[in-house]
């Protein structure tokens, strides 16, 4: 029996793979490692944080840290979340996926996030792992544990994604890979700064198997107010709990509007990290987890430095689930 593994299960490690010279961070690179730096101290102080880089040199502002382990490998960039592996449970045995990625759509190089998984697992791992015929991004899809897939249909059924497969046929897949019994395809929903056609971690998250939080938007001159209004009328009809998540005021770095969502949350173990945005939302959002969340520590991270390139925390992280050898 196969089985999706919500994020909230017991990790072995949280990986992200760092900012360096040769990514599109070089020109504020001091700026987001230091980022980089703040949420990894939090992390680490709840579990083993597993850190990617092309060089020795690039570890350097993180070997002071305890529960930290590190991995040498040449990457394109850090959205991790995309790229790195998924696992599932096969049987109660965790089995690791290795899907295809392509910078979502071909906007951006790939080949060596791409490689990244097999790499990982062939080295440091020791452990093999199943390669997937199919384009698939972590941000793109959040489980419940439950059977049940949150998704959009602007990414999945993108032509820049699996242009030769048509719904039905994804669907068929997705419920092969993850033994699923129900996908709900969000129609409405975005945030304007993300490049990913609309991944799910920005709009509408599983927080346990029966709640979803979802990103609103309060402010009816905003180019999200509709949008949001529209998938939250989506999200009422599913049958689940909901939680409000309401966007931050407008951020912008050179003149452009990044896309900030409290969405992009990331479970860590006994805690879950939420991207704040010295916003007066910020200690709104953290309220509202916490009546519904009464197990785990709530913790704010500055997160504006991410979205600089076009993501947040979530992005920025994958976890790998306890088991692991």
């Amino acid at each position: 029996m196969i089985k999706a593994i919500p994020e909230w299960s017991k990790q072995e490690y949280l990986m992200l793979s760092l900012p360096h010279e040769k990514t599109d961070w070089k020109p504020y690179l001091n700026e987001i490692l230091k980022a980089y730096e703040n949420f990894i101290n939090h992390v680490s102080k709840f579990q083993k944080v597993l850190l990617i880089a092309p060089s020795e040199k690039d570890f350097k502002p993180f070997k002071h840290m305890q529960n930290i382990e590190f991995f040498i490998c040449d990457t394109n960039d850090t959205w991790i979340r995309d790229y790195g592996p998924i696992e599932i449970l096969d049987n109660n045995v965790i089995k690791v996926l290795n899907f295809k990625f392509n910078a979502w759509g071909n906007k951006f190089k790939s080949e060596l996030d791409n490689a990244l998984n097999s790499k990982l697992f062939k080295d440091k791992f020791k452990e093999n792992i199943k390669d997937i015929d199919f384009i698939l991004e972590g941000g793109s899809v959040d489980f419940n544990g439950q059977g049940v897939l949150l998704t959009t249909k602007d990414c999945l059924l993108n032509s820049n994604r699996n242009s030769h497969l048509n719904q039905k046929e994804i669907e068929t897949h997705l419920k092969e890979f993850f033994g699923l019994s129900r996908i709900i395809w969000l129609e409405n929903g975005f945030i304007q700064g993300d490049d990913t056609d609309h991944h799910i971690d920005t709009l509408a998250r599983f927080i346990d198997e029966n709640t979803i939080a979802y990103s609103i938007c309060e402010n009816e001159k905003d180019i999200h107010f509709k949008p949001l209004k529209a998938m939250e009328h989506e999200l009422l009809k599913t049958g689940f709990n909901l939680v409000k998540l309401p966007l931050p005021s407008p951020i912008f770095y050179d003149n452009k509007r990044l896309g900030a969502s409290y969405a992009n949350f990331v479970f860590i173990n006994n805690a879950l990290i939420v991207p704040f945005y010295n916003d007066k939302n910020d200690l709104i959002v953290k309220e509202n987890l916490e009546k519904v969340i009464k197990n785990r520590q709530i913790i704010g991270v500055d997160a504006r430095v991410f979205l600089r390139q076009n993501g947040s925390l979530h992005c920025a992280c994958n976890n790998l689930f306890k088991g692991q050898k």
